[in-house]
């Protein structure tokens, strides 16, 4: 099905189904313990063994010798796989770290060899018997130290636009701050994890996948295997966060431990060894330089933004959405990559808008007190509803430019398809009482409490990705759906059903959903927040099949035919659905693939995030009281599901500002805080009352269903807010990340 032209009416908008607070259906088996996460595979791969990482003790450098034997002869070992006897392994895909080193070294903890046993405690036990013997060589641990050696990258090309120098030189009111952002680690709650068994040449992984296609694409190249004798299946993945994007180390040691024993390895990532042998947020120093004229209208928007990475990886793209946010005819935005020896830096919830706007958004929070003027107003003038600086759509100058459309016309600015948000703005700041934020920092106590109110604004693309479905009808009427999209935990299973339930007329109970197996069809999956919308339209345009066909089995004119509670409907004729399957089940497939709409719209999710922070005048300790997102994020499928995203999105968010990051030994180059005792991430303790307000929206230039994702617009803006609201309790600025007491204490208001 090709959608080309913006969405008109159609079944989704009857709302019986989508739209509605729906508890997640497979909820019940977590909650008892019956759903089976990759691990936990039994039945699929009886008999399976056990492997073991080892990592790597050096950060950079060369294996001079190992010393496998006394682990060899170890009690119930198998195998030990190692660079020696693994065969090549490519470093394609999304994920550019080896999974597998040896001679050469790139990052601390890298794995070095699998050993593979009866029982994971021998695994373990024979791993501890293995000497390694280092040539330990000089890294480039220090971001800071490696700017120098800087470059530019091809993922974030220099956004010169105007004249920035000449307009923030002669501006009346500017900011220019300087603002970091430490690394920060996944920690999901399960860990890495796969299961592998080989039947003949064909090879089954049961893998904790964010997005099987990517799986079993980097698993085929990595070890040249054909990709239609790989299956993936990732039936339940216990979070992600971009941490489980695609195939680690432990997906293909599994492989090559299986292929090694002649059946099934289950291999999982110890807690500690996650931080540093998988994929992390990388930091960031950014540069943020504003100017405005006395009445608030920005002049010139600066934002430089300096990450560090492996060789081959790319930046953290922090600048990005600073080309998007906010109006203003000078801009220049620069994005720089460092080399470091440290363990990859790769994508995690809103990579770019998470930290970018950690430092944008303080940074117009400091305009605005320049300027005298109420932050949220600062922001309301600055709006724009077209991108700022576009040449024009089709303009041979125009970065985001479809290659078909050169040469073209110009028909103006891009204008974003959808922008609610200055709306997010007033209603955020209308509920959360934002009259009554003290306009003078450090001024509101109650007792020994500082009290302060912040804001900030929340941006996030709104991808995406042509993605399939399959539908079949039963006899008993029931309809049966087939995706790869995964569920991290976030409702696709959930979201998918209602989608099929609304196009069909049956209720949510008469729909099986059936994800994340690379034998269904292709959906994406879940990340860059563009699972949801993909997998929904690839669903609609496999059920709009479905419905042509019972509609032609039963005799209706397909055109007329309405599917309602059960039945199909046109004129006075009523027949139930299940009729159509009596003499067999009807399937359908069929893919949403796409025209240029998006060239011709920014398709972008919008928000608001408010916060009231209470800090100890004798201590400097941080509590947050209370939390508000605003979110404009298209149709919202399911208002519970889509709340627990965000209400997620703040908790990270309130981590992010106030305490999570990875502590980085520049000696000898990795993580030292590599487990759940040493990084700090938010409790039920640190979590008040949160609330989340969605605005009425459909989105026509997206897709049919006329949805975004909001997974990732709940975390973008947070971390801001919270720091905003920090300062106005305390008058204190802090622009290192995380803000901990220590960083504000010695300049806190006298008692």
């Amino acid at each position: 099905m090709k959608f080309d032209t913006p969405a008109g009416t159609n079944p989704i908008d009857q709302e019986k189904v989508v739209g509605k607070p729906h508890p997640r259906i497979e909820g019940p088996l977590k909650t008892t313990g019956r759903a089976v996460y990759s691990y936990e595979n039994h039945e699929a791969a009886p008999n399976a063994a056990y492997g073991y990482v080892v990592g790597s003790g050096i950060a950079k450098g060369r294996i001079s010798s190992m010393d496998a034997r006394e682990a060899k002869a170890a009690p119930g070992v198998l195998a030990i796989v190692t660079a020696d006897n693994a065969g090549s392994i490519k470093k394609q895909g999304f994920y550019v770290a080896k999974p597998l080193a040896g001679p050469e070294i790139e990052h601390y903890h890298q794995a070095i060899a699998l050993v593979v046993a009866e029982t994971f405690e021998q695994a373990r036990h024979a791993a501890s018997l293995i000497r390694v013997d280092y040539a330990r060589g000089q890294g480039a641990f220090d971001l800071a130290a490696a700017r120098g050696g800087a470059k530019p990258h091809q993922r974030q090309p220099d956004v010169r636009i105007g004249d920035f120098d000449k307009a923030f030189a002669s501006a009346p009111v500017k900011v220019d701050a300087t603002y970091t952002t430490p690394d920060h680690s996944h920690m999901m709650l399960e860990p890495h994890a796969t299961i592998a068994r080989w039947d003949g040449d064909h090879l089954t992984i049961w893998s904790a996948q964010q997005i099987v296609g990517w799986a079993r694409r980097d698993l085929g190249n990595k070890l040249s295997i054909p990709q239609d004798k790989i299956r993936v299946v990732a039936t339940y993945v216990g979070g992600g966060f971009g941490g489980k994007g695609s195939v680690c180390s432990d997906a293909i040691l599994a492989a090559l431990g299986a292929r090694a024993i002649g059946r099934a390895v289950k291999v999982t990532l110890p807690r500690p060894l996650m931080p540093n042998n998988t994929t992390h947020r990388p930091a960031t120093i950014q540069r943020v330089r504003l100017a405005a004229g006395r009445d608030g209208k920005l002049v010139a928007v600066g934002h430089e933004t300096l990450s560090g990475n492996l060789p081959g990886g790319g930046p953290e793209i922090a600048a990005a959405q600073t080309q998007l946010l906010y109006a203003g005819a000078n801009r220049l935005n620069l994005t720089r990559l460092a080399t470091l020896d440290l363990p990859e830096g790769n994508a995690m919830r809103a990579p770019g808008e998470a930290s970018g706007l950690m430092a944008l958004e303080v940074a117009m929070d400091e305009l605005a007190e320049k300027l005298g003027m109420d932050p949220v107003e600062l922001r309301v003038i600055n709006d724009t509803q077209v991108v700022p600086g576009d040449p024009g759509r089709g303009s041979p100058t125009d970065p985001q430019a479809a290659s078909g459309n050169q040469g073209k016309s110009k028909e103006g600015p891009r204008p974003f398809s959808i922008r609610q948000f200055v709306p997010c703005l007033r209603t955020g700041a209308e509920r959360f009482g934002w009259k009554e934020r003290s306009p003078k920092p450090g001024s509101r106590r109650e007792g020994r409490w500082l009290i302060g109110m912040g804001m900030a604004s929340a941006i996030r693309g709104a991808p995406i990705i042509p993605a399939g479905g399959r539908v079949t009808l039963d006899g008993k009427g029931i309809v049966t759906v087939e995706s790869n999209m995964t569920d991290m935990g976030t409702g696709s299973y959930t979201i998918i059903g209602q989608t099929v339930a609304e196009m069909m007329g049956l209720p949510l109970d008469r729909v099986v959903v059936k994800l994340a197996d690379s034998n269904y069809p292709e959906a994406f999956g879940g990340g860059g927040q563009g699972g949801a919308a993909s997998a929904t339209a690839g669903a609609y345009a496999a059920c709009v099949k479905l419905r042509e066909a019972v509609a032609t089995k039963l005799g209706f004119n397909s055109a007329d035919a309405e599917f309602i509670d059960g039945e199909v409907r046109a004129g006075n004729r009523r027949t139930p659905l299940a009729q159509a399957a009596r003499d067999g089940a009807i399937t359908a497939e069929d893919k949403m693939e796409y025209g240029d709409l998006s060239q011709r719209f920014s398709q972008q999710t919008f928000g608001a995030h408010f916060c009231e922070v209470a800090v100890d005048a004798y201590t400097g300790e941080i509590r947050i009281r209370r939390m508000l997102a605003v979110c404009a994020a298209g149709r919202i499928l399911n208002p519970m599901t889509a709340r627990s995203q965000v209400i997620g999105g703040m908790v990270g968010g309130a981590g992010a500002a106030l305490m999570e990051e990875l502590a980085v030994d520049k000696r000898f180059g990795f993580f030292i805080n590599h487990d759940l005792a040493g990084y700090e991430v938010p409790v039920h303790a640190d979590i008040p009352h949160q609330e989340v307000i969605f605005l009425e929206e459909t989105d026509p230039t997206m897709s049919p269903v006329k949805a975004k994702g909001v997974g990732e617009l709940g975390i973008s803006g947070v971390a801001p807010a919270i720091a905003n609201a920090v300062y106005n309790a305390t008058g204190v600025r802090v622009r290192e990340y995380p803000i901990t007491l220590d960083k504000h204490l010695a300049k806190l208001p006298e008692i």
